[in-house]
């Protein structure tokens, strides 16, 4: 059977305020289950599977299937004699479950119950652009001295996070927690769940405008991650954010600030940046730290008790107030993912891991140990061209940082970008922003992919009539309804748009569905 977790039938019942039925014989309230999930092919033996009901498919239709596989409980919406007349599952052949009004909804209640019981630490991240990208560099940071889980791909919402917390097991010492949201409210919701132990805020950029409506409003949702954070954490924030930098007190915790060294009073600085073009950057890491104010041991983590879940003594904090003295340190780090942005995503790395006691030799290595996430500045060598794979989401700040990153390339540079979507009253004078960019950074094709993106093709086109009649280089600038006419164009005239030995840049929102694209290139070789 897989690793149990110290959550039983009984306490799964409770925290979502179900109706406990115990039938068939396969368990009892008090077992302890093996995995909770609302996925039906992720059931193992002794697991929970949650039947939530989707836009296109009906968790509840695959009951049977689950309670063959093994399953102690299943937490439904619908009872049996429902699901029997909607799909065809015999009542007669249900096992024990929990009934409950709405299954999502109690997803996020035993998520947060089982976070109750945990002594790990958990680093919640936040912010409008990077949070995946930081995510794995604080993830590969802190496992040099800790067992880490962190949440997988981009599983940030309102269902990833509680599913992130409850694949917490016995041997993880910390849990490294992605956050997002696009509205008020949601962040308080994913912070009562996770109750971090140390919140990281990214910065604060331009992304669904279309709900926060400014910089200030995307200041106020994301700082709702303080509302349930442990009285003792700790709060890690960009320096190079002038909405961020601004900040000198948060419900009674001084921050610690990050960043590449605008301000000496940065605690993790990476300065002296050396670019290595699309194959990442050398710096200096700049370390300040309180003697005496950190402490964090590594306990192993021994048997598993039979009423509790002991780690050891791990703790995260320093001491209030102005005891001891300050110390600084500076370690040469490489960091393998290119663009200065990644730079200070190392930085907010060795921010976190100096409260949680690594040194700079440990935060040194983790950095350079960081692996790049598909769709997220994903570096590929793909036959006669390098593609920059960043097709999972897209706002301006980070369109323009995707940008620079392809500037960087020696070869000719293709920029194909898509709608970003969700960006408000002022999404045509974005994308509008965004086509003059890409022209000025030297971009040698722009292909504007999308509906919204006519704004982005007339922009460019106009900055690149005006390059041309001052003598610089050329830049040709096309446009596309769809990806799809856009690959129609390319089955014919790869060559074309894209020529022989050229660098591509892949980038619009999510929902453009732009891994097409960069699956043809692929494909083609």
């Amino acid at each position: 059977m897989a690793d149990r977790m110290d959550l039983t039938i009984k306490e799964i019942a409770e925290a979502c305020g179900g109706t406990l039925v115990l039938q068939g014989g396969r368990a009892k309230d008090d077992m302890r289950v093996s995995s909770v999930v609302i996925d039906s092919r992720a059931v193992e033996p002794g697991g929970v599977f949650l039947a939530t009901v989707g836009e296109r498919v009906d968790g509840h239709q695959f009951i049977p299937d689950v309670y063959a596989k093994g399953a102690a409980l299943v937490v439904t919406q619908k009872g049996p004699e429902q699901v029997e007349a909607e799909h065809g599952c015999r009542a007669s052949d249900w096992g024990c479950y929990v009934l409950v009004e709405d299954t999502l909804q109690a997803l996020k209640e035993i998520a947060e119950a089982y976070r109750k019981k945990l002594p790990v630490k958990v680093v919640g991240i936040t912010g409008s652009v990077g949070k995946t990208s930081t995510k794995e560099f604080i993830a590969a940071v802190l496992a040099e001295k800790y067992r880490v889980l962190k949440t997988e791909g981009n599983f940030n919402n309102e269902i990833g996070v509680p599913l992130t917390l409850l694949r917490i097991r016995r041997e993880h010492q910390l849990a490294v927690v992605e956050m997002g949201i696009s509205d008020f409210g949601e962040m308080r919701r994913l912070s009562k769940m996770a109750r971090p132990d140390v919140c990281v805020m990214t910065n604060i950029g331009q992304s669904h405008l279309n709900n926060l409506i400014d910089r200030d409003g995307i200041l106020r949702a994301k700082s709702e991650i303080f509302d349930y954070m442990a009285p003792d954490g700790e709060i890690c924030l960009n320096g190079e954010d002038d909405k961020l930098n601004a900040i000198q007190e948060i419900k009674g915790h001084r921050p610690h600030f990050f960043g590449l060294g605008s301000n000496p009073a940065q605690e993790a600085a990476a300065v002296d940046i050396v670019s290595r073009g699309l194959w990442g950057s050398d710096a200096a890491l700049r370390l300040r730290r309180r003697t005496g104010a950190l402490q964090a041991e590594n306990p192993d983590a021994g048997e598993f008790p039979g009423e509790s879940w002991d780690t050891g003594e791990l703790s995260v904090g320093r001491v209030r107030g102005e005891t001891g003295r300050w110390e600084e340190e500076t370690v040469g780090i490489h960091v393998p993912q290119p663009g200065r942005h990644m730079v200070l995503n190392a930085a907010a790395a060795a921010c976190v891991a100096m409260l949680l006691g690594l040194n700079a030799e440990q935060i040194a290595a983790g950095i350079g140990k960081v692996a790049p996430v598909s769709g997220r500045t994903n570096i590929i060598s793909q036959g006669e061209h390098t593609i920059i794979d960043d097709c999972y989401n897209a706002n301006p700040a980070s369109m323009k940082v995707a940008i620079e990153l392809l500037a960087l390339a020696d070869t000719e540079k293709v920029a194909v970008l898509g709608d970003m979507l969700n960006l408000g009253e002022d999404s045509d004078r974005y994308h509008a922003e965004i086509g003059t960019y890409a022209v000025q950074a030297g971009i040698d094709h722009i292909l504007c992919v999308g509906e919204a993106s006519r704004h982005m093709y007339r922009a460019a086109l106009e900055a690149a009539e005006s390059r041309e009649q001052k003598g610089l280089p050329a830049c040709s600038v096309s446009r596309y309804g769809d990806r799809k006419e856009l690959l129609e164009i390319l089955a014919g005239d790869r060559k074309g748009l894209m020529p022989p030995g050229s660098t591509i840049l892949i980038k619009a929102s999510h929902d453009m569905g732009f891994a097409e694209i960069l699956e043809f290139l692929r494909t083609m070789g």
